[in-house]
């Protein structure tokens, strides 16, 4: 199955920018994540294989892509090239400090955090066929507005930020917790420009709007 070896590779990749970083494969904190990203990653895909192949193939595309929005193509590149330095810096840090510096109860909790945001992106892509990596209208789209979509605008970027905080936990590095904002902020710049794509071509967006008041966290924002 070729996105399956997609999924793989990509697995690969990030194993490479855990382990390298580390300067070595006693690293606890590395494994927990590659285990949970790989479990995790490959159950999802696996299940859209099944289930919806035209969306797994839309999630493993490219960054950038065509009808994707002129502003999009510049953002999403960045923010993906950053979360790729991300986490090779969260590893060289975590290997500055001995891999010690965030006790073993902080990581389970990270760990915790990690499993809720992927179950949430799992709740989020059963109920939205058109739940694409970049920002475009599509054949046939329209707005949807149950299951998770009922409680807030952008659910599966409400289920990124407990895993950008999750992360740096589970591999141990603070100062990569203390860089999660950065990357929370941008997915919030990105919602709100969104927004006006989705208004201004997306029928019945603006009525969906007035009923759902928040994009990622209910009585917050």
């Amino acid at each position: 199955m070729t996105e399956v070896l997609v999924s793989l590779l990509w697995f690969v990749v990030i194993g490479v920018l855990v382990f390298w970083p580390a300067g070595t494969l006693a690293y606890p904190g590395g494994w927990a994540l590659i285990i949970l990203l790989v479990g995790g990653g490959l159950a999802m895909t696996i299940w859209l294989a099944k289930t919806n192949p035209r969306l797994l193939r839309e999630r493993l595309g490219s960054p950038v892509q065509r009808n994707q929005k002129p502003w999009d193509r510049v953002w999403s590149p960045i923010f993906f090239v950053g979360l790729l330095g991300w986490l090779a810096f969260m590893a060289w840090d975590a290997r500055r400090t001995g891999f010690v510096a965030v006790p073993v109860w902080v990581q389970v909790l990270g760990a915790l955090g990690v499993v809720a945001a992927m179950l949430g992106s799992w709740r989020t892509l059963g109920e939205n066929p058109f739940a694409a990596p970049v920002v475009k209208i599509q054949e046939g789209h329209k707005v949807i507005d149950t299951g998770p979509y009922a409680v807030v605008r952008h659910p599966m970027y409400a289920t990124a930020l407990p895993m950008l905080v999750g992360m740096p936990l589970v591999l141990g590095s603070w100062w990569g917790l203390a860089l999660s904002p950065i990357f929370i902020v941008g997915i919030a710049w990105r919602a709100v420009h969104e927004e006006k794509t989705l208004r201004a071509e997306l029928s019945g967006y603006d009525e969906y709007a007035a009923r759902v008041r928040y994009r990622f966290i209910p009585l917050v924002w």
